[in-house]
């Protein structure tokens, strides 16, 4: 096994630095007196993009967590328009609504969701007020005559 060298102060600072959002790549440079041909020779060792890698995953993490903690709010908040006054606004509510994606794309498994006999998921339904119903469906008819 190949035994892992730690980071240098000077490579976690400049880590620590791109993570903040402050400052810009070159900047960053800047600030921990770091020479581009050095930062480029440091993103060629294994040990130096290893910690970069798990330092990005881990802000993807973060994003996708901040993200799904406001999507019930945005999501009231975009069916609530679906009843403003302004025609406009509340046709565009309607198309963003029919066209959100599930899940970001993907489909996850819910516990309560029953299984058919071949093991897929049964498609789940959703209720809608009338009112909605007849919004949506007037969007999608003028959506067709265009």
């Amino acid at each position: 096994m190949t035994k892992h060298k730690r980071l240098s102060k000077k490579q976690l600072a400049v880590i620590e630095d791109l993570f903040n959002g402050e400052l810009d790549e070159q900047a960053v440079l800047d600030k921990n007196k770091v020479s581009r041909n050095l930062f480029n020779r440091w993103q060629g060792d294994e040990n130096f993009i290893g910690q970069l890698e798990s330092r990005i995953a881990a802000a993807h993490r973060q994003s996708a967590a901040l993200i799904a903690r406001y999507a019930p709010l945005a999501a009231a908040k975009l069916v609530r328009l679906t009843e403003s006054e302004k025609e406009e606004t509340a046709r565009r509510a309607c198309l963003d609504i029919i066209s959100f994606p599930s899940q970001g794309g993907k489909k996850l498994p819910s516990p309560a969701q029953p299984q058919s006999a071949d093991g897929d998921k049964s498609d789940q339904t959703v209720q809608l007020s009338e009112q909605l119903a007849a919004k949506l469906l007037a969007v999608l008819a003028e959506e067709k005559e265009q």
